[in-house]
């Protein structure tokens, strides 16, 4: 071969490799595209997209959409199973004592009118009862009707101040001491200020009735440009066997608790595109953490 032709064919090979790279370099910009285009769906529970299955790549990403779709639907159905449970429960438990103490009343009343039994506390006790139910349905009607958030930018520093000055009162007469400390400076969030000073609100008051004497509310950066706000306290801890059912509407620990307080605060944080997690609950301290992406 003369010059020119190993030049030609130097010039034709060097081609190829430049073509192979750019290709294999424009394959992995799309690769990474669609990988972010997943993650971003996955972090907003979209799970409605889908794609061709011209490549192995994209295979194994319908693939896991597919096993995140299953998850989804696993944890949703047994989100339903408990809700409808505890609806059971508490709608029984009411019903059953008006129905019951009905037919005794009827039962007990004869031709003239007389009964053996007190007719007006009995139905002092079935109007109780049903008041009791209408409150409870009431309440139902209130976790279920989350407004939809009105966000501003808010400084998260300021927003601690008027949520410890609007508990004040409560934490003074409760021999408690709560505090905001800022892990970083300037710390800021775009949400609806009143939905979220009553998340912060209910978790004040569950530790104070807890019995926590120090509550210790902190504020930092996260590696990812999140804020991260975490609610500590030195309480009674949460039972373990509670700690998985706590987010579930109307499961209460506590004796005159309504149930739905973690409910709605989850409820919010999602439509902030947020998360509120229990962290741990043990004799040291019980810990909830925000995140605000």
């Amino acid at each position: 071969m003369t010059v020119s032709s190993w030049w030609v064919a130097g010039v034709c090979f060097l081609a190829v490799v430049i073509s192979a790279i750019v290709a294999t370099i424009i394959t992995r910009r799309k690769a990474i595209r669609k990988v972010a285009y997943m993650m971003d769906a996955l972090e907003d529970g979209e799970l409605n997209f889908r794609f061709k299955d011209s490549n192995r790549f994209n295979r194994t990403l319908n693939r896991i959409r597919s096993i995140f779709e299953r998850q989804r639907q696993a944890h949703e159905q047994d989100s339903w199973t408990k809700l409808i449970r505890v609806l059971t429960h508490e709608i029984m438990n009411t019903v059953s004592p008006i129905a019951s103490l009905s037919d005794a009343l009827a039962d007990s009343v004869d031709d003239q009118g007389h009964s053996e039994l007190d007719l007006k506390a009995g139905l002092e006790t079935i109007s109780d009862s049903s008041k009791n139910l209408i409150k409870f349905v009431q309440t139902y009607r209130q976790l279920s009707g989350v407004a939809k958030p009105i966000k501003k930018a808010i400084d998260i520093q300021e927003l601690m101040d008027k949520v410890i000055a609007l508990n004040s009162e409560f934490i003074a007469s409760s021999g408690a001491v709560c505090r905001y400390i800022p892990k970083d400076s300037d710390l800021m969030i775009y949400a609806d200020e009143s939905q979220i000073s009553q998340i912060l609100i209910n978790l004040i008051k569950n530790a104070l009735q807890a019995g926590a004497k120090n509550i210790e509310i902190t504020g930092k950066m996260g590696m990812e440009d999140e804020v991260i706000i975490r609610v500590t306290n030195d309480g009674e801890p949460i039972p373990s066997s509670s700690q998985e059912q706590i987010f579930i509407p109307f499961y209460t620990t506590k004796r005159e608790g309504s149930g739905i307080g973690l409910s709605i605060s989850r409820q919010i944080m999602r439509n902030h595109n947020g998360t509120i997690e229990l962290i741990r609950s043990d004799e040291d301290s019980t810990v909830f953490e925000l995140i605000f992406r």
